[in-house]
């Protein structure tokens, strides 16, 4: 497959890339900075956008793939709300060259709490990491209620924390709900999820939970 990565020069869009060439794939990296991607390869475009907020600009990046993927996020607290812009401009730049798959992160507080759940988990903890990280989830959920208006083939993956530990291909799945004990993910298993789930219609048009 032919496939754009937004936000390849992230931890989970590192993650992305990498996987994605390994398993043959043409790749098209989208990043602000060259200089932070450091993965090469004869499949590999990298493609710099020093801001993405020109959805022509960002056109040619996309055209033609059959799949875009973006790891786009906040890389602290301070930066929250720059979510939503960025992925309005890609999902504008796909409208403009005619592809329709895409597959975002987001984040699993936005999925519902799977039944079973620990009542100190649903009652303290949940509500307290809804609080710190509000507008982070304020930003995110723009970002799926307007991929639900967009059309697209659209998927949010959504993962719960993340760790920097090797990918080991064996994980949980739920469409539209969470995972019951479900705690975290590594970076590389989120980009596995979402490069699996790139041709799965079931996963159209709706959030994912992904966990151990």
């Amino acid at each position: 497959m032919k496939l754009t990565v937004f936000g390849a020069s992230g931890k989970v869009g590192q993650e992305i890339v990498r996987q994605a060439l390994a398993a043959g794939h043409g790749v098209t990296a989208v990043v602000r900075d060259r200089s932070r991607l450091p993965i090469s390869g004869q499949d590999l475009e990298i493609v710099e956008v020093p801001v993405l907020d020109d959805p022509e600009r960002l056109r040619g990046a996309v055209e033609g793939r059959d799949a875009v993927l973006s790891a786009v996020g906040p890389g602290s607290r301070k930066q929250a709300g720059s979510t939503a812009p960025v992925t309005r401009t890609i999902t504008a730049a796909m409208g403009l060259a005619g592809v329709r798959r895409l597959l975002v992160v987001s984040a699993s507080p936005l999925g519902p709490v799977p039944e079973g759940q620990p009542f100190p988990l649903r009652t303290v903890i949940t509500p307290i990491v809804d609080r710190i990280f509000r507008e982070n989830y304020v930003d995110l959920r723009i970002v799926e209620s307007e991929l639900a208006d967009s059309g697209l083939d659209w998927t949010a993956v959504r993962p719960p924390r993340l760790l920097d530990t090797p990918a080991t291909g064996v994980y949980r799945t739920a469409v539209e709900s969470n995972l019951r004990g479900g705690w975290q993910i590594s970076r590389g298993d989120v980009a596995h999820a979402m490069l699996a789930m790139i041709g799965d219609p079931a996963t159209f048009g709706h959030g994912v939970g992904v966990a151990y």
